[in-house]
């Protein structure tokens, strides 16, 4: 049913985990394989991949959006992809409302040109943290716009109508969001829990990467151009 691309670099311990949630829904037949691209890591990624029985790919320098595409391409055991982040771990409940959408997308008229996102959610304490997560929830609402973080799981013929993954050093998950349309966007319940912390990052950082974002989202510049402003 779903073919599960990941794209790492130096993603030994997030790997662990996110290929940990992956286990329930093999069990049950939901997910039919795991591949992952990686750019070159020099930790122990690889080993990682070869114990959880993952298919293994390297795509030396190449960007994020080059290994997703180059998974895709290499999937043949799945009508639908999922592509996720190897600090994305999914909810324990989250293979079940996958599968009801997959199976309602099956019986609808052109439910074979949807795809869906999880619920962002943060690991980190605090305000900001659930300020983030609020904020994240209200851009994907609203402009069908999630972050790469939040997933993507997608039927393989709409995938390769869409053209794929462009070719970008960043705003891959916004580009191909926007291509998919906001109408075409199904948000799911169950959450896309990711180890990131959004206060790492400097504030003139966040702001021009929030710009960026903005224009893609609301006033639907290509993502080339906004890659200027997200610097």
């Amino acid at each position: 049913m779903i073919s599960v691309i990941i794209a790492t670099e130096n993603s030994e311990t997030n790997l662990v985990h996110a290929l940990s949630a992956l286990v329930p829904a093999a069990a049950e037949g939901i997910v039919r394989e795991v591949i992952v691209v990686d750019g070159g890591s020099t930790d122990n990624t690889d080993k990682v991949v070869d114990a959880a029985g993952c298919h293994w790919a390297l795509l030396r320098n190449a960007s994020r959006s080059e290994r997703l595409a180059h998974g895709a391409s290499l999937a043949n055991r799945g009508d639908w992809l999922l592509f996720l982040q190897p600090e994305t771990l999914l909810e324990s409940t989250w293979h079940h409302e996958a599968q009801a959408f997959v199976e309602r997308a099956a019986r609808a008229p052109n439910g074979l040109r949807t795809a869906a996102c999880f619920r962002l959610r943060y690991e980190a304490f605090g305000m900001s943290a659930r300020f983030s997560e609020t904020f994240a929830s209200l851009r994907s609402q609203l402009l069908g716009m999630p972050y790469g973080n939040q997933g993507l799981l997608i039927s393989r013929q709409f995938y390769q109508k869409l053209g794929g993954h462009r070719p970008l050093p960043d705003l891959e998950d916004l580009d191909i969001a926007k291509r998919i349309g906001r109408g075409r966007m199904v948000f799911l319940r169950s959450a896309a829990v990711t180890s990131g912390v959004p206060e790492s990052e400097g504030a003139l950082a966040r702001f021009r990467q929030a710009l960026a974002r903005f224009c893609v989202g609301a006033l639907r510049i290509p993502a080339s151009v906004a890659l200027k402003l997200h610097g």
